[in-house]
């Protein structure tokens, strides 16, 4: 979830892709795309395709990359590298970024890039933009065209996250006319253009013909949706997707055992699937509570049991691809005489707590295993799945109705956001939390890593939430597929660099 919520959700929807020649979104201009096809099965449709306005990882997961393009963007490693930017210089104060802007780029409304949009995009995050992941752009003092290749972004102060947050869905670049009807009519840079959406199903993908790099490998791209990961393997069983992008049942992966016709692909990504705890009421605003609950789960027994063992237990909100990345798993071992003890220090006896979840196979799995556990000591828990996106995103996300819920916050480094924004859905308020992320922002790299540090060991120890695991980048695809990523280091699913085999 993130930044506004984050990425929240494990996706998988059946796209049918054209080939292209070959090349990646960043290059420069390549031959023409080809009329061959591909699919690749996701779940969780986007309620819209507007990201400015509606919160949910789903959106940006299909757009970002494909079909809107940023300055800057990460790569496989997690590294910050050029897009739209060529490159960029940071003032020696770190306040002031000059970005120096490829100059034969245009919009699929045939409109060309200049620096004047990059301005317009800046300033509409702050005074447009609906959800909360907008305060990110806050620090932004200025935005300003020096001439049409070169725009100048000055900070308030020095910002560790700016620059990283950049590669979001809140460095997207729009057109200044193509922002009419954005839940409908996305107008981008990238390497593909929309060609039609029948809600419930399929999006439809086209190569953009005047991209400004490299031309995508996949010509023609289809994004199917499966509500169910029975479903979505048998699509890629019976041959009607060619890649499933997110396993939604580890436990079958054995369907797709030979390897004369499959092949898996199995890596991290930056999702933390956490149980979210209500903070600002009764009972959960009792830090006794909260640890009671944390000492009650067992989670290995629960990735074995709800995820097939697939994914890390990291005992906090950062990934261990994060330098400052610790393991916590020990803070709150499994000891359920440890949590009867502090549910009766806190006057808790049979305790009733809703747990209010979307309606994603990994939150279904997962809350069944929680509900199991914590009746061993002593708490009731009402499990009530929700629609998702847009039912858990009114009823958790916007009202904070809730005691528990049980979401997978995909997002690159969301722990700011999450626990450093106390009207965020968790309702998190600590001072000193919120004071060692703006010491992070503002430091040096060491300060930076220090103080990040500091700040996922105390959330954790104050058992603001229960981080259940590190959810798995688990892809199948058809014997001979390329350009699948092992590990998912953004908020995007990259469609250009997919291949088939040539058999």
């Amino acid at each position: 979830m993130t930044r506004p919520f984050a990425r929240l959700v494990a996706v998988t929807a059946t796209v049918t892709l054209a080939i292209a020649a070959a090349g990646c979104s960043s290059g420069t201009s390549g031959g023409s795309a080809t009329t061959s096809s591909l699919s690749v099965g996701f779940v969780a449709e986007p309620a819209n395709l507007d990201f400015t306005s509606t919160d949910g990882a789903a959106i940006p997961q299909a757009l970002l990359v494909n079909i809107y393009e940023g300055l800057v963007k990460l790569d496989q490693d997690g590294k910050i590298v050029p897009l739209l930017a060529e490159s960029w210089d940071v003032s020696p104060d770190r306040k002031t970024y000059t970005f120096h802007l490829r100059d034969n780029v245009t919009f699929t409304n045939g409109k060309k890039f200049t620096a004047d949009d990059v301005v317009f995009s800046i300033n509409r995050v702050k005074t447009d933009w609906k959800v909360s992941l907008k305060s990110a752009m806050d620090v932004v003092a200025n935005v300003e065209k020096k001439d049409d290749t070169t725009a100048v972004v000055t900070l308030t102060k020095p910002n560790n996250s700016w620059l990283y947050k950049m590669t979001t869905r809140i460095g997207a670049m729009f057109s200044r006319d193509g922002v009419a009807d954005l839940a409908n009519k996305p107008v981008g840079t990238g390497p593909y253009k929309l060609e039609s959406w029948r809600r419930g199903d399929a999006i439809t993908y086209v190569a953009n013909e005047n991209y400004w790099g490299t031309k995508p490998k996949v010509g023609k791209v289809v994004l199917k949706y499966f509500k169910d990961a029975t479903a979505l393997n048998n699509a890629l069983l019976t041959g009607g997707i060619d890649i499933i992008s997110t396993v939604q049942a580890p436990e079958s992966i054995q369907q797709f055992s030979d390897t004369s016709k499959y092949e898996v692909i199995e890596g991290t990504t930056t999702g933390e699937v956490l149980l979210s705890f209500n903070n600002s009421k009764a009972p959960l605003n009792d830090k006794r509570v909260r640890q009671a609950i944390r000492y009650a789960i067992d989670h290995k027994a629960l990735l074995d049991t709800a995820w097939a063992g697939r994914g890390q237990l990291i005992g906090s909100m950062v990934p261990p691809t994060d330098s400052w990345y610790e393991d916590l798993t020990n803070l709150y071992p499994h000891d359920p005489a440890k949590a009867k003890e502090l549910l009766a220090q806190a006057g808790q006896s049979n305790l009733k707590l809703r747990m209010r979840i979307p309606n994603l196979p990994y939150a279904v799995a997962s809350a069944q295993v929680v509900k199991s556990q914590l009746a061993a000591v002593g708490i009731t828990v009402d499990i009530e799945p929700l629609e998702f996106p847009a039912r858990w995103l009114d009823v958790v996300f916007k009202q904070a109705d809730y005691d528990m819920s049980i979401i997978n916050h995909v997002e690159p480094r969301d722990i700011t956001a999450v626990f450093g924004n106390k009207d965020y859905y968790l309702r998190y308020n600590n001072p000193k939390v919120q004071e060692l992320f703006a010491k992070a922002d503002a430091g040096t790299e060491d300060e930076q890593v220090a103080a990040m540090k500091e700040a996922a060991r105390i959330i954790s120890e104050d058992a603001a939430g229960d981080f259940l695991f590190l959810f798995p980048n688990l892809i199948v695809a058809k014997k001979g597929m390329t350009g699948l990523p092992k590990n998912l280091v953004s908020e995007s699913f990259d469609l250009s660099v997919l291949s088939p085999s040539e058999g």
